[in-house]
């Protein structure tokens, strides 16, 4: 049983089967969301130290920051899946 890893930079990887949603984190809504998941221990910090430019929800409720744009964590996500539907194809 494989698991497909999706790279979230860094080298900070999450299982891609468990995200919910890719957002950016500019809106006020965004920013409740992280500031709850803070306060309830549910937010991780891969950032590294930079600037956060997405906000990553699993189905576990935690909240994953990045440092990564949202449309490029969204694109490897999405060649990801499409990668491994080729794949079982053959």
């Amino acid at each position: 049983m494989s698991t497909a890893l999706l790279n979230i930079g860094f080298g900070n990887t999450v299982v891609s089967g468990r995200v919910i949603a890719i957002v950016t984190p500019g809106s006020a809504p965004m920013k409740r969301l992280k500031e709850d998941a803070k306060e309830g221990k549910r937010l991780v910090d891969a950032t590294q130290g930079r600037r956060t430019r997405s906000i990553i929800i699993m189905d576990s409720n935690h909240v994953i920051l990045s440092a990564i744009q949202a449309e490029t964590i969204s694109q490897r996500f999405v060649t990801g899946v499409e990668f491994r539907e080729e794949k079982k194809k053959t």
